[in-house]
């Protein structure tokens, strides 16, 4: 059985202007401790399967259910990470770490001491946890709300834009931290990008998703060995699977500019 399992779904909003689909008839089946990348032109519908997935909105039709149970809300068995760093400024990195396993829900999760200590031990924080989230780089802070999201052991981390807000520099070198923890963890991973050399580099698959209203176009096997490197995005197989993905993105954006301008 599919750890995560999307079925005819489907997310329509009502505006001023009538209703609006952003998802129809989705159908995708991720499997367990499968890392998956997500992509499509702006307004696809991207983040809304993300917060679907993350029960942060109910779906308008079809199925979604996590370990075969359907979604009706926000869960520790999903940890969400966002573009922009979801950490309390007022405290420390050790606190923004600790904070989740306060919660009800995550109090029979192990010693919080411990696994603060290995987090900031893994993340390379230990000499900072004292600061606050404005003393610390972007790639640091970044670091720091992985962490805190990994502290209540959720066995699915769903990842909205994580590095969009990075410098390139920063941004590749928090690509190959968090296939480092995927490596050591296992979690199963959906993470949304507009970055296809993102997308091709850390996924095991990646969705191409159709422009407006989002549906899934194609999904594509990335078979490229793990552990990954970054020489190898100068490789041809990776340059072909790039410049195919790439093609299905511009096709589906002139496709909905197209239809807009209509």
């Amino acid at each position: 059985m599919a750890r995560i399992s999307l079925s005819h779904l489907g997310k329509t909003f009502a505006s001023r202007h009538g209703n609006v689909t952003a998802l129809a008839d989705i159908n995708l089946e991720i499997a367990d401790q499968e890392f998956i990348t997500i992509v499509g032109a702006s307004g696809c519908g991207k983040s809304t399967l993300l917060n679907l997935l993350a029960g942060f909105d109910t779906p308008t039709s079809g199925q979604l259910t996590v370990d075969g149970a359907p979604v009706n809300g926000p869960g520790p068995d999903r940890g969400v990470v966002f573009q922009q760093t979801a950490l309390f400024p007022w405290l420390s990195v050790e606190e923004n770490i600790a904070f989740g396993l306060k919660l009800r829900a995550n109090r029979r999760k192990g010693s919080s001491e411990k696994i603060v200590e290995r987090l900031l031990a893994r993340t390379g924080l230990a000499a900072f946890r004292s600061r606050r989230p404005a003393e610390l780089s972007g790639g640091m802070r970044q670091r720091a709300a992985i962490a805190s999201v990994l502290a209540i052991n959720p066995s699915t981390l769903l990842m909205d834009e994580p590095f969009g807000a990075l410098d390139a520099l920063t941004r590749s070198i928090m690509q190959d931290f968090l296939l480092e923890v995927w490596e050591e963890e296992r979690k199963t991973v959906l993470l949304v990008t507009h970055d296809i050399d993102v997308a091709i580099y850390l996924a095991d698959r990646t969705v191409v998703m159709t422009a407006h209203p989002g549906r899934v176009r194609e999904i594509i096997a990335v078979h490229l060995p793990r552990p990954r490197r970054y020489e190898m995005r100068s490789e041809e197989r990776f340059i072909a699977l790039r410049d195919h993905v790439t093609g299905i993105v511009r096709e589906e954006a002139i496709k909905g500019a197209i239809e807009i301008a209509a």
